[in-house]
């Protein structure tokens, strides 16, 4: 009983911590868009941004990821469930996953961080690309977690390689279109 308890207060807080990696990402586009803009919108447009990106990111997905952490090592190392769950290579693999994640968190950390400084290193084209890194990662760990061994987990390794490769076409189509539009 305790087990499923835990692991609904992981899954809630994976839930909100990818949501504010989603929505930080798209401010950091929103930003980066802003610094095109002529005076006073430029200013008035990156206070806001600054300090929603602060409140997101401090609120809500810092908590979510350290929370998310906890019961997640508590379900692995602290319940007889999890301790199988260590020798499945399915599980080798979604903790590979699991540090990509921690790699991406990291990444938007000094991003953020750079923005609060106003220092611009990225385009706004780099960050809808870079947005799509967690949609990766997510799409992974719910296939190896449902799946299990139900499928072989080198298949849908390969399969997520795939989806990335639509995912890029996809935003290269984007790209072009709204380019087009533009003009």
């Amino acid at each position: 009983m305790e087990y499923n308890y835990i692991k609904s207060l992981h899954l809630i807080f994976v839930i909100t911590w990818f949501a504010g990696l989603f929505y930080i990402v798209r401010l950091f586009v929103y930003h980066l868009e802003a610094n095109n803009k002529p005076s006073p919108e430029k200013e008035i447009l990156i206070k806001q941004y600054k300090i929603m990106a602060y409140r997101l990111w401090y609120i809500i997905t810092w908590p979510s990821a350290v929370l998310a952490s906890i019961f997640a090592y508590w379900m692995l190392f602290f319940t007889a469930t999890g301790n199988a769950w260590l020798s499945q290579p399915w599980m080798h693999v979604k903790l590979g996953f699991v540090f990509l994640l921690y790699l991406y968190h990291l990444k938007c950390h000094s991003i953020f961080k750079q923005l609060q400084c106003d220092e611009i290193k990225h385009t706004s084209n780099f960050m809808r690309i870079w947005n799509e890194g967690a949609t990766i990662i997510l799409f992974a760990v719910v296939f190896l977690v449902i799946l299990k061994n139900a499928v072989n987990w080198i298949y849908g390794v390969v399969g997520i390689l795939l989806f990335s490769i639509l995912i890029m076409l996809g935003f290269k189509f984007y790209k072009r279109i709204r380019e087009k539009n533009n003009s």
